[in-house]
């Protein structure tokens, strides 16, 4: 904050509920009263124009009824209000109001009052101007170099320049280039009109060059009819800023030479009358309005410009030399004279917040009231600090974001999965080619027990899984109550998911005492989805390629008991062997031991067995947890079927190989196509017909190649998501496995699981070949080293895509090697180091992953609007 406060001179708030705008505030002797003193214009977006002339007894003092000249309701919208010449024969001030379809110049006048009530004042419409197209914004000034008179040009929202000679319509011209108005002033030294456009550019325009070129209502005619009627509208300067622009303005003071000045987003120019930058000056805040206002030294200027932090900056030049602390955000600012007071600061609001202000540095007249000294009563500030420190010790036993308990949570989101399947499936847009394709319905409650603003709730399920409806926006919820919402979960895509499992997430603002607007809360819980949503029962098979054993220390149990949505009761010669039939088409069996404490699993697909054994596992815990047996355990004895695996990694890492291929051919045919578009586009424009030599042939042949590389690109990435499902099924199928072997406990588990798993999505610049490489060798070099001569070696610090497999593959056989001849997975000894460590690679990865998606996105709406 400013240490120095803008002392109130003059101040009131314009209507209820009116909005206004850059353009709503003007100061100007408008009545032309000859004393010098301006009067403050404002007009707002319901129509209303305003004028003040402030008088206050004293500084600091509110709103008069005599301060009020004038107030009207018009039927229209105002955008802007400017004073000027712009009445012929005339060179008294006029006030021109600019609509949405309409210009407006009324002469202002006041008649002496005999009574105590003052002086009446009132408006006279001298003309008026209806226009063809929506207006945006105006500015006015003597083009052309004429004398004693104001001519208007109107900036419309499709880029159309409309100049007006005061009571007559003289042309209008359209800017090269055009997409979004930008702000637009004139400059008279040089008789241009000076715009930023949408491509981020300062660009000037010459007057006479406007007068001259191709006029605008001529668009429709012939190419001949246009090369005679004028010439073609060329910039005269053009600057790139970088950066949208929020207002312009230019100024020519006596001491110092005429610049351009442009406010942006995030920085503030200068420039010269060529466009040659003269200084500019880098904000660190964000800023909503600006105005020079005047030259105290030789070669500099003062601007006064503000913010959104409710701040008004004093600038000579580029340093900073008064900051003063304002009342409310200001979007227009102006320097008047009023009352015999020059430089009285007028600021306007978004809201109608209207101020006279000046800088100064009185003193705040508040003093601290007298505190009564007492007694120190030191065994009850010994009880307080004693109870205090036991509610800090309680907060700070957990390291987590969210409460563990919930009875201490705020709000509690729970869901519930229906037992049984949808009687009628809502499946939509399925690519899944199965005869019926089913669907479970899940229950979500949302339960507050404080007020609750803005929740959202946001469901997500693994890809191949889809939901119904991913998002809900809720109204507030007061305290005690609660939202339920129920949406279906089906399989979409032609792959099994890795996955069974999905998330609920509720974001929502709780509101304090210090904050109303509410801290952003998030609370989310998961689920689990049943296995008959991606399969169901079928005929055993005796053949497969691929075989597990499952180990356990308790007897078989029936699958009568432990599958019972799988098995039919009056079929005995399930209890001991069942069919699993993916929706996909692969098929899977599980067989029970008659004889020994074993299962096996067997599939013609590796990626198919992880479901169906992680499926078993958690029903055998559950059956067994059930019946007050802790000490149940599974274990595995045989080898890991790294070769298997290594497979899914080949095909996984070819299907990469071909995406950048397509992507260097796409990138080759693009450019060849647009060369070919350039040479064609000179053929047109060329006064002298000439043969095209086959260019439209050739382009045609380049487009449909474009388009067979894309439908091929988009084919392999379809292959390349479903192979990387598969082989993440893979990978939870070798954790499984590699934890059962070694009986590693929850925390190696986590740490096999990052190493194996950093990614939930695979990209071309960030893949999971060198991530999980780079994992391994890590653990290789730490944790799982032989000698300090491995530790001491430097690993990349970059990521990037590798030529082959053979690495990575060795890597993973020698880390099975190492946990086989006795080595502990373990981040660092250290407990403060493992969770720097673990934390710095989840913030790179979350950063990494929020820019491709913002990355995406952006090339999503460009996609959108190609």
């Amino acid at each position: 904050m400013s240490l120095f406060k803008a002392r109130d001179w003059w101040s009131t708030i314009l209507g209820e509920k009116e909005e206004f705008d850059q353009g709503c505030l003007c100061v100007a002797d408008v009545d032309n009263s000859g004393s010098g003193q301006d009067k403050i214009i404002v007009g707002s977006y319901m129509g209303y124009l305003r004028i003040f002339n402030p008088h206050p007894v004293k500084p600091g003092d509110g709103v008069q009824p005599e301060d009020l000249l004038l107030e009207v309701q018009l039927r229209e919208p105002i955008l802007q209000v400017e004073v000027g010449k712009f009445v012929s024969g005339t060179e008294g001030l006029h006030l021109a109001v600019l609509h949405c379809r309409k210009l407006c110049v009324y002469a202002v006048s006041g008649t002496l009052g005999n009574v105590e009530h003052g002086n009446q004042y009132q408006i006279k419409l001298m003309y008026e101007h209806n226009l063809q197209r929506t207006a945006c914004n105006m500015t006015y000034g003597p083009f052309g170099g004429v004398k004693g008179r104001d001519l208007i040009c109107i900036q419309s929202m499709d880029g159309m320049l409309m100049l007006f000679e005061q009571e007559s319509y003289a042309f209008g011209r359209f800017l090269p280039g055009f997409l979004l108005p930008g702000p637009l002033t004139y400059s008279s030294r040089t008789d241009s009109f000076i715009t930023v456009s949408s491509c981020r550019q300062v660009e000037s325009y010459k007057y006479q060059v406007l007068a001259f070129a191709t006029d605008a209502d001529e668009r429709q005619e012939t190419e001949q009819q246009k090369l005679s009627s004028g010439k073609r509208l060329a910039v005269d300067w053009v600057l790139n800023i970088g950066e949208q622009a929020l207002d312009i303005c230019v100024v020519s003071f006596n001491q110092a030479i005429s610049s351009v000045f442009v406010l942006g987003e995030r920085n503030f120019f200068c420039l010269k009358d060529n466009g040659q930058i003269r200084f500019m000056k880098k904000l660190d805040y964000s800023p909503s309005c600006f105005i020079p206002y005047c030259s105290v030294k030789e070669g500099t200027i003062n601007t006064l410009v503000g913010n959104h932090n409710k701040m008004l900056n004093v600038y000579q030049d580029v340093t900073l030399k008064w900051a003063t602390q304002l009342p409310h955000v200001p979007i227009s600012v102006k320097v008047a004279n009023l009352q015999d007071l020059k430089g009285v600061i007028v600021t306007l609001s978004d809201n109608g917040h209207l101020q006279c202000s000046y800088l100064g540095t009185d003193p705040s007249l508040f003093q601290a009231p007298r505190v009564d000294s007492r007694e120190i009563n030191y065994e009850e500030f010994d009880a307080e600090m004693k109870e205090l420190q036991k509610i800090i010790k309680e907060a700070t036993k957990t390291q987590d974001i969210l409460p563990k308990s919930e009875k201490y949570r705020d709000l509690i989101v729970t869901a519930e999965v229906s037992p049984d399947l949808d009687a009628e499936s809502q499946a939509i847009d399925s690519e899944v080619k199965a005869e019926a394709i089913p669907s479970v319905t899940v229950k979500i409650t949302i339960q507050s027990r404080v007020t609750a603003q803005k929740p959202n709730l946001a469901v997500c399920v693994q890809a191949p899984l889809a939901v119904t409806c991913d998002q809900f926006v809720f109204d507030d919820l007061e305290p005690d109550s609660s939202e339920t919402v129920v949406l279906s979960v089906f399989l979409k895509g032609n792959c099994s998911p890795s996955e069974l499992e999905g998330n609920c997430m509720v974001s929502y603002n709780m509101p304090t005492e210090l904050n109303p607007e509410g801290i952003p809360k998030v609370a989310q819980c998961n689920f689990r989805l049943p296995l008959r949503l991606i399969c169901f029962p079928a005929q055993p098979s005796k053949a497969a390629n691929h075989k597990l054993t499952i180990d356990t220390n308790k007897p078989p149990i029936s699958f009568l008991t432990i599958f019972p949505d799988f098995v039919d009761p009056s079929e005995d010669d399930q209890a001991n062997v069942l069919g699993f039939q993916f929706l996909t088409g692969s098929k899977t069996t599980l067989l029970a031991s008659k004889t020994s404490q074993r299962y096996r699993i067997q599939s013609d697909q590796l990626e198919d067995l992880w479901l169906i054994t992680k499926e078993l596992t958690l029903r055998l815990e559950e059956h067994f947890k059930k019946q007050n047996c802790k000490d149940f355990a599974c274990t595995f004895s045989g080898s890991i079927p790294l070769q298997e695996y290594f497979e899914l990694i080949d095909r996984h890492f070819e299907l990469r190989l071909s995406a950048e291929k397509f992507q260097e051919l796409l990138s080759e045919r693009a450019v060849q196509f647009r060369a070919i578009e350039r040479r064609l586009l000179t053929r047109f424009k060329d006064k002298t017909p000439a043969p095209l030599q086959h260019l439209d042939t050739l382009l045609e042949g380049t487009f449909r190649e474009v388009i067979a590389l894309a439908d091929a690109a988009e084919e392999n990435q379809a292959n390349m998501f479903q192979a990387f499902t598969k082989l993440k099924s893979a990978t939870h199928l070798v954790i499984m496995l590699i934890s059962l072997w070694q009986k590693l406990s929850t925390d190696q588990v986590a740490i096999l699981e990052a190493t194996f798993l950093p990614l939930a999505e695979d990209t071309q610049e960030l893949g999971w070949e060198e991530t999980v490489d780079a994992a391994i060798s890590y653990l290789l070099r730490t944790c799982l080293s032989k000698s300090s001569k491995e530790q001491a070696l430097t690993l990349s610090s970059q990521l990037c895509m590798p030529k082959d497999t053979s690495r990575l593959k060795k890597n993973i056989t020698l880390f099975c090697d190492r946990l086989a001849k006795g080595g502990r997975l373990s981040l660092s000894t250290d407990l403060t180091t493992q969770q720097a460590a673990v934390m710095a690679v989840f913030l790179a990865c979350f950063h990494f992953f929020m820019r491709q998606y913002h990355l995406q996105k952006c090339l999503e709406d460009i996609g959108k609007y190609l």
